[in-house]
């Protein structure tokens, strides 16, 4: 969080708070200033918090998962999350971005 980003850039944050919430925002703020030119956040659809929000008018297209995406520890052990997903994709490329994303979800465009 302490450096710039630059290019395209994937992003799966840490999931806790304060963290989410710092992460979103350097995604929009790196965004805004034009260092970084597509980026996808992969978060979980907690579509009732501030920072899910700030994503979501910001970015150019989220992909509301279909089922949840299950994870790995790094022991190999499978993680099964409490609830779906959403990537939200930031850049020129959303029509790209839904035509791939698409049969992993269901795709919004923002306003």
């Amino acid at each position: 969080l302490t450096r710039e980003w630059s290019g395209r850039v994937w992003l799966n944050p840490p999931y806790s708070q304060p963290e989410i919430r710092l992460f979103a925002e350097k995604t929009i703020e790196e965004v805004k200033l034009g260092r970084v030119v597509e980026c996808v956040v992969l978060t979980h659809n907690y579509t009732d918090t501030a920072w899910f929000h700030a994503l979501g008018s910001e970015a150019s297209a989220i992909c509301f998962t279909r089922g949840r995406i299950g994870f790995l520890s790094p022991e190999g052990k499978k993680a099964a999350p409490t609830q779906g997903q959403a990537f939200f994709y930031f850049g020129n490329g959303a029509d790209k971005f839904a035509e791939v994303f698409s049969k992993h979800g269901l795709i919004v465009r923002p306003d």
